[in-house]
């Protein structure tokens, strides 16, 4: 990578590859497609070539460590191995969700960001600043911190108000500049006032492909004239777009076409009065 910030490395490519778009990697032995091995090589084999047929159409990938923890110690050297290849052309978003207390939160961030060596990450904020705070200060790196997510369950706590709470404080921890929040596509109605509540930072905000948020809105409601206003992630609607043996050339007709529908729903959004 590049001397470059995340943040600063996020906003260049966005405009040297005309996207907004974020590749999500879940490795699901259950759902790969028919030509593929269920061994950790032939994972990191359909892993690789997805990457590699989506690359120009992403200013980011982001694995779920999960999928890659299911997989045991061979599953985490894989993501490792993984990151530091895709790391040579496009910043990684370690997909971690981590959320502790004092020393283990500290740990967390030193694994994620000196081990693991992802420019940006996912952090829960539910025991408070402490359980965030070790993350941003590696102030060259991004931490996207829960804000509004995109499942169903989220308005069993987040929704109507707490919501609020967290992207106020996040906003407050913001001293570097390397904050950014998770906001669901499926949650269009509170994007607006979350972006009021925030001020400029990234959204990373997941939600848009197999579970059919609202892009256009979300795009529209985000901006801050940032030049980077979100992130959007698709995961299994680019990952799984065939079961064939045509998987990447899939995949990489699912990454384009959904970078174009972004392109033209931000051309949408910029033109409304």
């Amino acid at each position: 990578m590049t001397s470059l910030t995340c943040l600063e490395r996020f906003k260049q490519l966005a405009e040297e590859r005309s996207s907004l778009l974020c590749v999500g990697l879940d490795p699901d032995p259950e759902r790969l497609p028919e030509p593929v091995p269920k061994s950790i090589a032939g994972i990191g084999g359909f892993l690789l070539k997805i990457v590699e047929a989506t690359r120009e159409h992403a200013i980011a990938f982001k694995p779920n460590f999960a999928f890659f923890e299911a997989l045991g110690p061979e599953g985490m050297s894989l993501l490792q191995a993984l990151i530091r290849e895709i790391r040579t052309h496009t910043p990684v978003i370690g997909d971690a969700k981590r959320g502790d207390v004092g020393p283990t939160a500290d740990r967390y961030a030193h694994a994620l960001f000196k081990i693991f060596g992802c420019d940006a990450t996912t952090v829960t904020p539910y025991q408070g600043e402490d359980a965030v705070r070790p993350f941003l200060t590696y102030r060259d790196r991004l931490v996207f911190v829960l804000g509004l997510t995109s499942n169903p369950g989220a308005s069993d706590f987040q929704l109507p108000s707490l919501f609020r709470d967290v992207v106020r404080k996040v906003r407050q921890w913001n001293d570097h500049g390397n904050a950014g929040l998770v906001v669901g596509a499926t949650r269009p109605e509170q994007v607006r006032e979350i972006r009021e509540l925030s001020g400029p930072m990234p959204f990373l905000v997941p939600g848009v492909g197999a579970q059919g948020g609202s892009l256009e809105a979300t795009l529209r409601d985000a901006e801050d004239g940032s030049g980077l206003p979100c992130l959007i992630n698709a995961s299994r609607s680019i990952l799984y777009a065939s079961s064939g043996a045509n998987y990447a050339e899939a995949a990489a007709h699912a990454a384009q076409g959904l970078r174009e529908q972004i392109s033209r729903a931000k051309s949408r959004g910029s033109a409304s009065p």
